[in-house]
């Protein structure tokens, strides 16, 4: 029973940090598209409060839920596809973690710009590049962890029969 309780927060969890991923891209691409900065101060606003409840609270429990189920199952954490995993969730957080503070600040410039009746300036605009420009690796690092966590037990059960 608790190991199919692991594998049901655990799979939730990733399914968070994928689906959360997402969204926050979907939604910060649509309010930039606009070029209002209200708008893009309001999309950021609820994405940075997103990224804090949803994401971070994911963020801590993969690897808590990872280890145990891995225990429970009988893995040994230096197998192959677990270290593989491991290290792709590093790489995403090397990167999610600058995307945080790059909203918090494209939230703060778009907001100075709603006040000050001004576009989004330039610093947003190239806050922006380089927000989307992280997104990739580290959607494509969660996206490759799902993956892992699905097919590899698969496989090996397969391999076995």
């Amino acid at each position: 029973m608790l190991y199919f309780a692991l594998k049901y927060l655990h799979v939730v969890g990733a399914a968070v940090l994928l689906g959360t991923g997402a969204g926050i891209a979907f939604f910060m691409l649509l309010a930039h598209r606009t070029g209002n900065p209200a708008t893009v101060a309001a999309v950021a606003r609820i994405v940075v409060i997103a990224d804090f409840l949803f994401t971070a609270t994911a963020v801590v429990a993969q690897p808590i839920t990872g280890v145990a189920l891995a225990w429970q199952a009988g893995y040994s954490l230096w197998e192959g596809w677990i270290v593989l995993s491991i290290l792709l969730y590093i790489l995403t957080g090397l990167f999610w973690l600058p995307v945080v503070w790059m909203q918090m600040e494209m939230r703060n410039l778009a907001s100075s710009a709603m006040i000050a009746g001004q576009p989004l300036p330039r610093r947003y605009h190239r806050l922006f590049q380089l927000w989307f420009l992280f997104g990739f690796p580290a959607f494509s690092a969660v996206a490759a962890i799902f993956w892992l966590m699905i097919t590899r037990p698969a496989i090996e059960l397969v391999g076995s029969q």
